[in-house]
């Protein structure tokens, strides 16, 4: 008697199972390789002040704004409105005045933007921006 064999099929297969492996270190090779470049702006180099001058108190005019709004010129607490009329005064003595400008860090912009357009109707072209680290000194 004959005996016959059954024939295999042969299948050509793709091993899957070290797949996600692959892809994983994939994945992480780009990520490591990758350089982000972050917004730099336009380049540009900032004056640096030499030695502090000493200013003469009476050319000085102080502006104070509190969290709340509440505006201060002087150590007088005045109304928006009157901000204007009362730096124009002051240019007007004194045309070489410095107006300090001092805010909170929470102050509404909307109170600074009204002031600094009220700085510039009043004809005020000198003024400080006061920050934390910048102190200013007065005769």
């Amino acid at each position: 008697m004959a005996h016959f064999e059954k024939k295999q099929k042969v299948t050509a297969t793709i091993p899957t199972s070290s797949m996600a492996d692959i892809a994983f270190l994939l994945l992480v090779f780009f990520m490591v390789t990758t350089v982000l470049k972050l917004e730099e702006g336009l380049p540009i180099s900032l004056p640096k002040a030499e030695a502090a001058q000493d200013i003469p108190r009476e050319n000085v005019a102080h502006i104070w704004v509190d969290r709340t709004g509440r505006i201060s010129i002087n150590d007088m607490i005045v109304a928006p409105n009157a901000v204007e009329g009362i730096i124009a005064q002051r240019v007007r003595a004194n045309p070489g005045i410095i107006v300090a400008f001092y805010t909170d860090e929470m102050a509404p912009y909307a109170v600074m933007a009204d002031i600094m357009e009220s700085l510039k109707r009043a004809s005020a072209v000198r003024v400080s921006f006061a920050s934390k680290k910048e102190k200013m000194r007065f005769r």
